[in-house]
């Protein structure tokens, strides 16, 4: 497992307890399209409950660092794995920390051997194609149970 990466001044974290569990809320539930409204218990649970990475940059020559990104991988570390709530602060896009996080994630020793591997995207099938993601082969076998509108405040 990743305890720590390192990649000129960005850390990777598995510890879910150095996490800005705030922040990660608010990027999923304000700016994420595809968990808008999310609760924050809900989001702390997906990542306590999934093997979650994340993304840190060390603030100018201090010791802090700051959390500018997250994802999480829902496995069984077995055989069957979905990579979700890949997100990146908006200030840090555009100079291949992307690559560098799926990367990394990815080469995590707890998803080897792993049979099955999924994601969904609607923008970013270039980056997730150079690690082996493709379309469905037999979507026909494919099915989902969705409800796109479970976050969405009643009034």
């Amino acid at each position: 497992m990743i305890q720590s990466s390192e990649h000129a001044g960005y850390s990777i974290s598995t510890n879910v307890a150095d996490f800005d569990l705030p922040r990660i809320h608010k990027w999923l539930s304000e700016i994420a399209y595809w968990s808008k409204g999310i609760p924050f218990d809900i989001c702390k649970k997906s990542f306590e409950n999934s093997l979650s990475y994340g993304l840190f940059h060390k603030v100018n020559q201090s010791a802090e660092f700051v959390q500018i990104g997250c994802a999480r991988m829902i496995t069984d570390e077995a055989t069957f794995a979905y990579l979700a709530d890949v997100f990146i602060d908006a200030g840090h896009r555009g100079n291949g920390l992307g690559y560098w996080f799926v990367e990394t994630i990815m080469a995590d020793d707890k998803l080897s051997g792993i049979r099955r591997m999924m994601l969904a995207t609607s923008n970013m099938h270039s980056l997730y194609e150079k690690f082996g993601f493709e379309a469905l082969k037999q979507p026909e076998i494919m099915m989902e149970n969705t409800k796109p509108d479970i976050y969405k405040i009643c009034d």
